[in-house]
């Protein structure tokens, strides 16, 4: 038998708070796809930080093909074969994809590595522009350029933390062919994701964390997504109650927006339409890139460059007011970036409020030009305690959380205030299953207490969940509305490529034949009888 590629025995990580790994032990042979499974906070992404030198264990040994090593850094670290595509990225904003990729991972010139990104992202159908400054991409898109870069450096050992939670079932498809091919050349994969049905389909062995210690290991083929869940969370997340309802006046009209671009990497928005109603979620689907960034920061008050009368909520022209004067009149608005945008990294959890909540009825902490602490933590507390967030208290710096958990804050933060209009793009991005319905329930009770919901999400499972509505966006262009009922996953995933309209006319030529048809069958029972 050959030896193990990777061999942990005993792992175990403090901080301060919490002890993140407790005891580890975790074996990887080589060409096999590793599942670690747990649900948020449980320790899963220090444990990979450990194994890539981004974090030093206070105990335990690790073994690299047989051989004990310690890993210093993520340099030496990619100098014995290991990368790692973390769930928040490493990335420099003001460079361009070839220059971040460049960066400590090749002595070639930057010609060199720009032609050997547009190559690997053709093999692996990963699209992306290396002259693009990584500010002007999205989520998604940073992603597939953390990917890229791992698969750059011919892995034996590639970690992948939450590799598919934004991209489309078509990347992930392709992702996947990629990561079996690579397991068949003998690279292993340590493979991070909360989507338990891509373990199964893809993985060949699973160890289970919870709390920071291993609770058990299987192989993903011989369990349902049910037995998986009961595995890491002990217990199957809540069926979601979606009832159908009546909604009223509309809270967001949007009417023939048109925006050229910040950019020139951007995308034009033409032509929005586009009206959410109180007491309905309205979701908006689509391939990362194609015009959500724009829409959601012209929405959100980021962009007012918006012609006049383009954006209403309800009888107030918005077009042109920022963010603040927006959450006056109910907008709360949750970002898909979590560190940098929907939270400050250095502050704590209670100071985090102060970013969208800074009015005396919502916030009671802030008044008069003062703030108070005391408050502002009972505050964070209850949101922490209501959202089942896991953290060091409200004092907690925001970074100190897992990605999931911070999520949960955030969506948690701008829900409490009850907004009248709540727009959130990737609302489950990276947490856990149990977590996840968590949230869609809240976006759905969120709804059933009269608030019009907005939804942006590359998660078609989720839209599909929690919308009453569903639009796509293209190219900078949004689809016609499509009731739940006529919406299928072939379907939405047509209109992602901007076939809207030769579907609209295909079933204009088929209503069209059929009532040819309808007219024919009597006129030649006519004749007959004659």
């Amino acid at each position: 038998m050959s030896l193990p590629r990777l061999q942990l025995t005993g792992i175990t990580k403090r901080y301060p708070n919490v002890v993140a790994n407790s005891d580890v032990s975790l074996t990887v042979m080589p060409g096999e796809i590793h599942a670690v499974l747990g649900e948020n906070g449980a320790g899963k992404s220090t444990l990979m930080k450990i194994i890539f030198g981004s974090v030093q264990p206070d105990a335990g040994e690790m073994r690299l093909n047989g051989q004990p090593i310690t890993i210093r850094n993520p340099k030496e670290a990619r100098a014995n074969g290991i990368s790692m595509v973390f769930q928040h990225f490493n990335l420099f904003d003001t460079m361009t994809v070839a220059e971040n990729v460049w960066l400590g991972l090749t002595r070639d010139s930057l010609a060199q590595v720009t032609a050997s990104i547009l190559a690997k992202a053709a093999e692996y159908g990963l699209d992306i522009d290396p002259a693009r400054p990584v500010h002007t991409l999205s989520v998604g898109e940073m992603q597939r350029v953390e990917i890229i870069r791992a698969l750059l450096t011919r892995p034996e050992l590639l970690i992948l933390d939450e590799p598919t939670s934004v991209l489309t079932p078509q990347a992930v498809e392709k992702l996947f062919v990629v990561l079996k091919k690579l397991a068949s050349e003998g690279c292993s994969i340590l493979y991070i994701s909360h989507k338990l049905h891509e373990i199964r389909e893809l993985c060949t062995a699973c160890t289970v964390l919870r709390g920071g210690k291993v609770t058990g290991t299987c192989n993903p083929a011989n369990e349902s997504n049910a037995s998986l869940s009961r595995l890491m969370i002990g217990a199957e997340p809540p069926r979601l109650e979606h009832r159908a309802r009546q909604p009223g006046a509309v809270v967001l009209d949007v009417r023939q927006l048109s925006l050229a671009r910040e950019d020139q990497f951007g995308v034009d928005l033409t032509g929005i339409n586009l009206q959410v109603r109180a007491g309905e979620v309205v979701g908006i689907a689509g391939v990362s890139g194609n015009g959500q960034r724009e829409l959601l920061y012209v929405l959100s008050g980021e962009d007012c460059r918006a012609p006049k009368g383009s954006i209403r909520m309800g009888e107030v022209d918005v077009s042109n007011l920022h963010p603040g004067k927006r959450r006056q009149l109910g907008l709360h608005f949750v970002p898909e970036e979590r560190l940098g945008r929907g939270a400050v990294p250095s502050l704590s959890l209670a100071h985090n409020l102060l970013l969208t909540r800074t009015d005396a009825i919502s916030h009671p902490g802030f008044a008069g030009g003062w703030i108070g602490l005391r408050q502002l933590e009972a505050q964070a507390a209850r949101i922490v305690q209501n959202f089942n967030v896991k953290a060091g208290g409200p004092r907690a710096a925001a970074r100190s959380l897992s990605g999931g958990n911070l999520q949960k804050f955030i969506v948690g933060r701008e829900m409490d205030a009850a907004p009248k209009l709540f727009i959130v793009s990737q609302p489950t991005w990276g947490v856990d299953v149990g977590a996840a319905a968590q949230i869609r329930g809240a976006i759905l009770a969120l709804r059933d207490a009269g608030c019009a919901v907005l939804v942006v999400s590359e998660e078609l499972e989720e839209l599909f969940e929690v919308s009453d509505r569903l639009h796509v966006i293209a190219r900078g262009q949004l689809s016609p509305t499509i009731a739940m009922a006529e919406a299928t996953v072939e379907k939405i995933g047509q209109w992602m490529s901007g076939l809207w309209d030769e579907d609209a006319q295909r079933r204009l030529s088929e209503l069209e034949a059929s009532a040819t048809g309808a007219v024919c069958e009597p006129l030649e029972g006519h004749h007959a009888q004659a």
